[in-house]
C-alpha cells in the first residue's frame, strides 16, 4: 500500500470532522431518558418517535443519537436528567388499581401506592391489568426494565387462576398443546389443577409476555376467569408481602434479576 493510499484511509470523513463528538461514548437518547425514570427503553422509543423529547430546545427523533454532557434533555417540555442511583420496589398489587404512572380517567393506579417510598421517580416493568393482583416489580433502571419485559428474555411468570367451573383435563391437555388465538399461538409450559384444591383453581407458568394472555387462554375455552393473580415473576416470590403492601428488592435479588433471569 502506499503512503498515499495509507494516509488517505486514515484521514477522517467530512463528516467525522463535523461531528467528532457523535462518537459513540454518550447513551443513546431512548436509554437516557430510561434512566431518568420515564419509563423503559422501549416505550422511549414510542415518546422520542412522538416527538416528546427534546435536545437543547430541539425535537430529536432520531434513535441513534447519542446523548453530549453539555446537553439538555426535556421530556414534554420539563428537563430531565439521568438517575445515577437504581431502586426496585416489588409491590403485591391490589384489584381495581391501574398499571399506570397516570390514568386520564382519573381511576387509583399503582403509582398511588408506592407515593413517597423514595425520591426517584420510578415507573412499574409491564402490566398486569385492573383486576389481576399479585407481583409488580416499580424500576428507574430501564435496561433492567428493558430485559424483563422484552419477549426474547423468557421471564417465568406464574398465576393461579380462579374461574367460574371446573377445568376438564382435555382442555388442560389442549392448553399445554398450544392453543391458537387471533395473534397466534400461545405456548404455555405449565398448566395444571392446583393440588388439594377446587378443580376451578389452576396454576399456570408461563414465558410469554401476550397481552391478557392467560385471561384470553381460558375464555377462548369457554370459561370466565373470576380470580387472576401473579404469584411469581423472574424468581421473586410474594412470601411475607401481602395484598397492597411492597417492599425493596434485596441486593441478592437484584443481582438475580440482572443476570439470571
Amino acid at each position: 500500500m502506499s503512503k498515499e493510499q495509507n494516509k488517505k484511509e486514515q484521514t477522517p470523513t467530512s463528516a467525522e470532522k463535523e461531528n467528532p463528538t457523535e462518537a459513540p461514548k454518550g447513551d443513546r437518547l431512548n436509554k437516557f431518558v430510561a434512566k431518568a425514570g420515564i419509563c423503559s427503553r422501549r416505550k422511549a422509543d414510542e415518546f422520542i418517535k412522538q416527538g416528546f423529547v427534546k435536545v437543547n430546545d430541539t425535537v430529536v427523533k432520531e434513535m441513534g443519537y447519542r446523548v453530549k454532557p453539555e446537553d439538555v434533555i426535556k421530556f414534554k417540555d420539563k428537563v430531565i436528567e439521568a438517575e445515577t442511583n437504581m431502586v426496585y420496589v416489588l409491590m403485591n398489587k391490589p384489584k381495581n388499581y391501574v398499571t399506570t404512572v397516570k390514568d386520564e380517567r382519573g381511576r387509583k393506579t399503582v403509582m398511588d401506592i408506592v407515593q413517597g417510598v423514595c425520591k426517584e421517580r420510578i415507573y412499574p416493568v409491564g402490566r398486569l391489568d385492573r383486576a389481576t393482583t399479585g407481583l409488580l416489580l416499580m424500576t428507574n433502571d430501564g435496561d433492567l426494565a428493558q430485559k424483563l419485559s422484552h419477549p426474547s428474555h423468557g421471564v417465568k411468570k406464574i398465576y393461579h387462576v380462579t374461574l367460574e367451573k371446573a377445568v376438564t383435563n382435555k382442555h388442560l391437555d389442549l392448553i399445554r398443546a398450544g392453543l391458537t388465538l387471533e395473534d397466534g399461538k400461545a405456548v404455555v409450559d405449565k398448566v395444571n389443577h392446583l393440588q388439594g384444591r377446587d378443580k376451578r383453581e389452576v396454576g399456570i407458568e408461563i414465558h410469554i409476555g401476550k397481552n391478557r394472555i392467560v385471561r384470553r387462554i381460558f375464555e377462548h375455552l369457554g370459561y370466565e376467569v373470576k380470580k387472576l393473580d401473579r404469584v411469581y415473576y423472574g424468581g421473586l416470590t410474594k412470601k411475607d408481602l401481602q395484598r397492597g403492601w411492597h417492599r425493596f428488592l434485596t441486593e441478592r435479588e437484584v443481582i438475580m434479576l440482572k443476570h439470571f433471569s
